[in-house]
């Protein structure tokens, strides 16, 4: 099947091409126009029912009107002079606040709106709530409606608040706001600069490392361009798949979908880039088209094998009750599909059009190269295993040593946040109101029977909540339109986004709800704080499923590969060593350096399925030369230094290029999002150079053959290979000059 697929891609190199030209770029341009529409924007709705907070969401939305993408603000209006609000000012506020939510806001237009961007054109809700006790301020509450990642629901967003700003303006008040969508935008300005900067330095060095390695801008340029394309159809299938079944996909997986794409389809790339140099250099009479088809046959097997591990560990989510872990899983084994399907008809075909033009204008392909650093590494390795493995389990171990103390952080706030305008905003009601005014923590009740409920029966339960230690006010109860729910809001005196809210809320919220509930009622407690609280407990869960299953299905198919016991032990092994090390030093710089409270509750298993998975890529491309070369006559030793000296260059680029890519992502203003792009960067780091270049040829070099045991290769004696008496004698390192012990 994959040399099919390879070889039809170098016979047939311009229809392929020409096939991937016309329906990559119109799935790629769909995806995009249509991403938001696919993406689900409260994190809430990803909770299985049985959890109490997506219980308490499922009463809002069927008894309050509340919406899943409803986006709650909350305005502050103070006077302009700093001077106390006065009865007539109030009056003034409300007015406008009435007239506001009586006007339509436009979503404006620009030429740089996308196509197919949804008209977010709406009536926004508006109500007073509540003026500040020292009359500093009174505080509007507002809903519009629309995913808050979607461009043209941020500029709706500007359009509602530069209007606003303006109606009160002309009446001496000022005006602030903050709440979730305007944290969003006003990050997302912030930060507007920084991350064109990123991206653009990201494709620099990219594009430097291709060009210092293979001295062609071609063969530096080809590979963004064809993972761009490849990488934009994955999305748009993706996207596509999700509209056509209507599971929607979490706000945050489109960008991480193409952080993965980028990072592995150059990863892929450069295997075959290479692996065709290395061919063609030995084979100078060779076609373009002839060295691309047989290239394309060999390295197709490992590509394939490193993609499918990824498929694997990252289908495993399927099995999470945590929604968003659910979703992200398959989309993610999706979009590396079609990169793999890239990988083995369009890289193949774009090789075999080129030939040696690919690496004009070097002239590296006319004479052999000297043994450089990579040449001086696998000699190293092979004759000095035992120092480089016991050196690599010092190295790894160092690092995991960080998990002894490794704390767990469900926040989803950070210091960066401090600079907007939302945040002050937030800070300045914090100082006159509890912290938990603009984000309150709902009470919900029901009849059990599906009847009425009759809010003056309540009071017992408000009076006992209001006691409760952390809850700085208890709103009245109110009900709800129909008359069959009612809602009790507590604004707690912690943050809600805090884990002093979250154990609030778990512990003695939920305790006093479930002591003093009305008999015949049902009372769920809903909220962000409640939200997230029930959210680590999904995760939790998760993970003792999700680890043994993936690293069970990663397991299998080593085995299929590489056709060995023994061998998918010592890989299985080293990625656990790996995993350990990164996991434990993210813990040490978030805690120590950073001064976090703890990792963020996501990092543990993105972390074990991006390491894990994409750390194996490069496991599986050195296993296969290391068999590769015990296929041919020598010493094993001497077949895991040719390895290494051929594989080693490949695995470097691929992972300096992956953690770049990984790396972007860590200087992205949320915490949860830095820790990932630093944690996975240094996580690929450990794979490429320090298990896969060092650790895994080392015991390769220890274990010879007999890793590949109970299916050995089994090479011709080389006539040289013994003396008379059987004794052991040397071999030439593939052309070196370098002697290696045979055996």
């Amino acid at each position: 099947m994959i040399r099919a697929l390879t070889g039809f891609a170098t016979r047939s190199p311009w229809k392929v091409i020409a096939l991937w030209a016309v329906l990559g770029i119109a799935a790629a341009v769909l995806g995009q126009a249509l991403v938001f529409r696919a993406t689900q924007p409260s994190t809430g709705e990803f909770l299985p029912a049985t959890y109490d907070s997506a219980a308490a969401l499922k009463v809002a939305e069927e008894h309050f009107g509340a919406k899943p993408d409803a986006n709650p603000l909350t305005v502050l209006v103070a006077r302009a002079d700093g001077a106390e609000l006065s009865a007539s000012d109030e009056r003034r506020i409300d007015a406008v606040a009435a007239e506001l939510g009586r006007r339509e806001v436009v979503m404006p237009k620009t030429g740089q709106t996308p196509p197919f961007t949804q008209d977010r054109t709406q009536v926004p809700r508006v109500s007073p709530a509540m003026t500040a006790p020292d009359r500093s301020f009174r505080l509007l509450a507002v809903e519009l409606t629309g995913n808050p990642q979607d461009p043209g629901m941020q500029d709706l967003y500007r359009a509602f608040r530069d209007n606003t700003r303006a109606e009160f303006a002309g009446a001496g008040l000022r005006t602030g706001f903050t709440s979730g969508l305007a944290a969003t935008v006003d990050t997302a300005d912030a930060e507007k600069t920084r991350s064109r900067i990123v991206g653009a330095a990201m494709l620099a060095v990219i594009v430097l490392l291709h060009v210092l390695v293979f001295r062609s801008f071609l063969a530096a340029l080809l590979p963004l361009l064809v993972v761009s394309v490849i990488g934009g159809a994955a999305s748009g299938v993706v996207v596509g798949a999700s509209l056509l079944t209507g599971i929607q996909l979490d706000s945050s997986t489109p960008q991480l979908i193409g952080v993965v794409l980028i990072g592995i389809g150059i990863d892929y790339f450069l295997f075959l880039l290479f692996r065709f140099r290395e061919q063609l250099r030995s084979l100078p009479g060779q076609s373009g088209r002839e060295a691309a088809a047989e290239v394309a046959g060999r390295v197709g097997t490992a590509v394939t094998s490193a993609a499918l591990t990824i498929v694997a560990a990252f289908s495993t989510l399927g099995v999470a009750t945590f929604g968003q872990f659910r979703v992200l899983g398959p989309a993610i084994a999706v979009s590396v599909l079609v990169m793999l399907l890239g990988s083995l008809t369009l890289m193949p075909a774009l090789l075999a059009v080129t030939g040696r033009r690919m690496f004009w204008p070097s002239r590296a392909l006319r004479r052999e190269p000297r043994e450089g650093m990579a040449g001086r590494a696998g000699r190293r390795v092979a004759t000095r295993p035992v120092t480089m493995v016991l050196a690599s389990l010092a190295l790894l171990g160092a690092l995991a040593a960080g998990l002894a103390g490794m704390r767990v952080d469900y926040g989803q706030g950070g210091p960066g946040d401090e600079r907007t305008a939302a945040a002050r905003t937030a800070a300045e009601i914090s100082r006159a109101l509890p912290a938990g005014v603009s984000e309150p923590t709902t009470v919900f009740v029901t009849a059990a029977d599906g009847g009425g409920v009759d809010t003056q029966g309540l009071g017992a339960l408000s009076k006992a909540l209001a006691a409760v230690d952390g809850v700085g006010q208890v709103a009245p109860a109110v009900p709800s339109g129909d008359g069959r729910a009612a809602r009790i809001d507590l604004f707690l005196t912690a943050d809600p986004q805090g884990q002093q809210a979250r154990d609030l809320v778990s512990g003695p919220v939920r305790e006093t709800v479930a002591a003093h509930r009305p008999e015949g009622t049902e009372v769920h407690v809903g909220g962000t704080a409640a939200l997230f609280a029930d959210i680590s407990s999904a995760v939790s869960d998760d993970l003792k499923v999700v680890f043994p299953v993936a690293a069970g299905l990663i397991s299998l198919i080593l085995l299929l590969l590489l056709r060995s016991l023994l061998a998918p032990l010592v890989l299985m092994v080293s990625v656990g060593l790996g995993f350990a090390a990164t996991l434990g030093a993210s813990a040490l710089v978030s805690q120590n350096l950073l001064d976090r409270p703890g990792v963020n509750f996501t990092l543990p298993l993105v972390l074990f399925l991006f390491v894990v998975a994409l750390g194996t890529d490069y496991n599986i491309l050195i296993s296969d030369r290391i068999r590769e070369e015990m296929e041919r006559p020598g010493a094993a030793r001497a077949a895991v230094a040719r390895a290494v000296r051929h594989t080693a260059p490949a695995i470097a680029t691929a992972g300096l290029v992956l953690a770049a890519s990984f790396g972007s992502l860590a200087v992205n203003p949320a915490p949860g999002t830095q820790e990932i792009g630093f944690a996975t960067a240094l996580g690929i780091l450990l794979s490429a150079f320090v298990l896969s270049i060092v650790l895994v040829p080392a015991l390769a070099a220890l274990l010879g053959r007999s890793i590949w045991w109970p299916v050995r290769p089994r090479p011709p004696v080389a006539a040289d290979a013994t003396d008379g008496a059987g004794t052991a004698r040397h071999c030439d390192d593939a052309g070196t000059g370098r002697h290696l012990p045979v055996g």
